[in-house]
């Protein structure tokens, strides 16, 4: 089994980590920090916007069952990429949009994938999304860890933001869906 990793922000790390574990390939989608300009980052910090982390997800996947192309199409129709440093009711830097890519090859993907998106005619306003370089990921406290599935039916959280992505998930992207998670 291939393995090649992805990670990308696009708001609130529950709500993305919980879409992405949804999908067939998909090994593992674990929370956490990246883009920031602090060695260390923890949740607290990263909240007060002093670390310039955003919240991210890192995938874990294999390219012989979902490519990087096929991911980053299901992370333009979850999130809203044309908002600036906001996803809904969460607002600041930590809530940006971007796509850290590993390699040339992730660039030149995710650079097309953005144009096309952003030509698509998905979205009225244009596409924000950053494109930057990866440098390094901190996983994210073990209580953010798998939040949707722990938490999904007492957190109002869960009802309001991640069940429709999730809903909207089942419906665009069938097909990419896993039977179980």
């Amino acid at each position: 089994m291939k393995k090649e990793t992805a990670t990308l922000a696009g708001g609130c790390f529950w709500c993305i980590e919980a879409v992405f574990k949804h999908l067939k390939g998909v090994q593992s989608a674990i929370s956490g920090y990246s883009g920031g300009s602090v060695e260390k980052a923890h949740y607290d910090d990263v909240s007060m916007g002093t670390t310039d982390h955003a919240e991210a997800i890192q995938i874990t996947f294999d390219p012989d069952i979902i490519s990087f192309k096929t991911l980053l199409d299901v992370f333009w129709k979850l999130h809203d990429p044309t908002t600036l440093n906001r996803q809904g009711a969460d607002v600041g830097t930590q809530y940006r949009s971007v796509i850290f890519y590993h390699n040339k090859e992730q660039q030149k993907i995710a650079e097309s994938s953005k144009n096309e998106a952003d030509k698509s005619g998905m979205y009225q306003d244009p596409i924000v999304t950053k494109i930057e370089p990866f440098e390094q990921f901190f996983k994210a406290e073990a209580h953010h860890q798998d939040y949707y599935e722990k938490n999904s039916s007492s957190n109002p959280y869960c009802r309001i933001v991640i069940d429709p992505k999730i809903t909207k998930l089942y419906k665009e992207f069938k097909p990419l869906v896993k039977t179980e998670v």
